[in-house]
């Protein structure tokens, strides 16, 4: 099942009444790039900052009128977003992605003879929108195709997300759930194990753990980490053994340090 983007109508163009960081605002020449190769249906207007050149300006220029997107060049106070945000000189409008349900998302990562085990990413609580970006990064290079957030207490998918994200959201499926422990509960009778990562010294090294199973990786929010109810519904909990006293690392690169470790495990 392909998620298709809402029958919305195109919104007018232009800056006045644009919400900073809306999610249906993207800037960035890696993350407009990837908008229009993979799903330019949803692009409705590509800006570009008067006076920009070079091969990718030019690639995004040819793609945009390839595809019948509006093609504008503006000035700087007319490209949407606040002044302070690293655009590279290029925005683009766009229809927000449909985030899927459960059972859409449970479609799409349904195990099959031959293939490698499957694997979700569960995000509990992450609230700092560059941290989602880039474990949406890591997740995307570590095949974690399906990403589960928590409706209420996550970053919202904002243009500050794509951007950080460089391009790998618009490839990512993903499920926002209100209640997690029971989403949770339903992984584990569809045959996944929920493994937690969690930053104690008594839970099991990420490095002897077997992730050679369809599994759910869980990381916590910021300072906090996952939720006591969360952390109580996963199989296992494991942690990223470190040297000296140093016990804490930032959610994106706990993240990442574990995806990866799973795929060196189950070989792909």
């Amino acid at each position: 099942m392909k998620r298709q983007p809402p029958q919305h109508s195109r919104k007018p163009s232009g800056s006045a009444g644009e919400r900073p960081d809306s999610p249906d605002m993207i800037w960035g020449v890696n993350t407009v790039l990837e908008a229009l190769a993979h799903d330019p249906r949803r692009v409705s207007e590509v800006r570009v900052l008067r006076g920009k050149a070079g091969p990718k300006f030019q690639e995004i220029i040819d793609q945009a009128r390839a595809q019948n997107v509006r093609l504008r060049f503006v000035e700087a106070n007319r490209l949407g977003v606040p002044a302070q945000t690293r655009h590279q000189g290029v925005v683009a409008r766009q229809i927000p992605v449909r985030p899927l349900d459960l059972n859409e998302l449970l479609e799409l990562v349904g195990q099959g003879e031959g293939r490698p085990p499957a694997r979700i990413l569960v995000l509990d609580s992450i609230q700092d929108p560059r941290n989602l970006g880039a474990i949406f990064r890591s997740a995307l290079a570590a095949g974690f195709a399906a990403v589960i957030l928590t409706r209420e207490r996550s970053a919202p998918l904002s243009g500050t997300v794509a951007a950080t994200s460089a391009g790998a959201l618009a490839h990512l499926q993903i499920c926002q759930v209100v209640n997690l422990t029971d989403t949770l509960k339903i992984l584990q009778k569809k045959g996944f194990w929920v493994f937690g990562s969690v930053a104690d010294r008594t839970a099991a090294s990420i490095y002897s753990t077997d992730f050679s199973v369809p599994l759910c990786l869980v990381i916590g929010g910021e300072g906090k980490g996952i939720r006591p109810l969360v952390r109580k519904q996963c199989d296992q909990l494991v942690t990223i053994p470190m040297a000296g006293d140093f016990d804490s690392l930032n959610a994106s690169v706990a993240a990442a340090v574990i995806m990866f470790e799973i795929v060196r495990q189950q070989g792909r």
